[in-house]
């Protein structure tokens, strides 16, 4: 583990994890709003535009190395509460330089206005949306982070119950796919994480399910039949409040699919892949996403 991931965690633990208190959705947004732009800004030499895509809009993050062929529906996370793909511009481009792929980020509707399966339908929508429009359904990849990599699950699931074609594979970064909260790693890990509080994820998960079973797995895919989906990658911190959120579903997806591949990192804080612009280990893991989209292509 590298002196900056270390400097980092003390970092996210002074800066960003709130203790005690009420979960305020809304100030949570005006901070996400008040920081974007501190967020980098992509090199020169890549394109980000936006595009309408019928009822949903798309970020479409492309580099030199982009292959028109070659396309990621990305799903930001933000706990279904919060996010939006603006807050991506410095990661986008390295997943579309890492994967030689044109990256489509989706802003899908946000909970409380927008509850489940509200964010699900959106993601159905932009990926059908993908099939028509990319020439090779064969390429088409499906990657998220935090709730996203939840949503990207739940879509997996979603799209081979209605028997539409299935991603080649798919990739989840410190997934949420637990709204009923049983992993144990809430509580073992809730002082080591510096990231993330477990006291927040009832009301967070209420807000989004609104009144929907916890165990529904277009929701929490951890509940879900994995038979038949593709290979998926999933990376997670050893220290996350999420970690056993990870390895359950990646065990149920092996069990399943032996090309699916979970990757424990150690110390690292939720979602690291997105402090890319100052972390060592961040370059690594985005590196390692490459080699297995590379190796699923075969």
């Amino acid at each position: 583990m590298s002196l900056r991931a270390e400097l980092l965690r003390i970092g996210i633990r002074m800066l960003l994890k709130r203790r005690g208190g009420s979960l305020d959705v809304e100030q949570w947004r005006r901070s996400m709003r008040a920081m974007e732009r501190f967020v980098p800004h992509p090199p020169a030499r890549s394109a980000t535009v936006e595009i309408e895509a019928g009822q949903v809009r798309f970020h479409r993050v492309t580099t030199p190395a982009s292959r028109p062929e070659r396309n990621v529906l990305y799903l930001h996370g933000g706990a279904y509460v919060s996010g939006a793909p603006v807050y991506y511009r410095h990661f986008l481009w390295r997943i579309a330089d890492a994967l030689q792929a044109r990256v489509w980020a989706l802003g899908y509707r946000l909970a409380p206005e927008h509850a489940f399966p509200a964010a699900l339908g959106d993601a159905v929508e932009g990926y059908r949306w993908l099939v028509d429009h990319t020439p090779n359904s064969r390429q088409l990849f499906v990657a998220g982070d935090s709730a996203g990599g939840g949503l990207a699950l739940g879509l997996l699931l979603r799209l081979r119950d209605d028997g539409k074609p299935l991603p080649a594979a798919a990739v989840a970064l410190s997934p949420w796919t637990d709204l009923a909260l049983t992993g144990a790693s809430l509580k073992t890990n809730a002082a080591a994480d510096p990231m993330l509080n477990a006291e927040d994820l009832p009301e967070l998960a209420k807000l989004y399910l609104g009144g929907a079973d916890p165990r529904t797995p277009y929701a929490s895919p951890f509940y879900g039949d994995p038979a038949g989906l593709p290979p998926v990658l999933i990376q997670v911190g050893s220290d996350e409040i999420l970690r056993d959120d990870a390895v359950r579903m990646a065990e149920k997806l092996q069990s399943h699919n032996p090309r699916s591949k979970l990757e424990i990192w150690r110390r690292m804080p939720h979602t690291w892949q997105l402090f890319v612009p100052v972390l060592p280990e961040a370059h690594q893991a985005i590196a390692q996403i490459g080699e297995f989209i590379s190796d699923v292509r075969g």
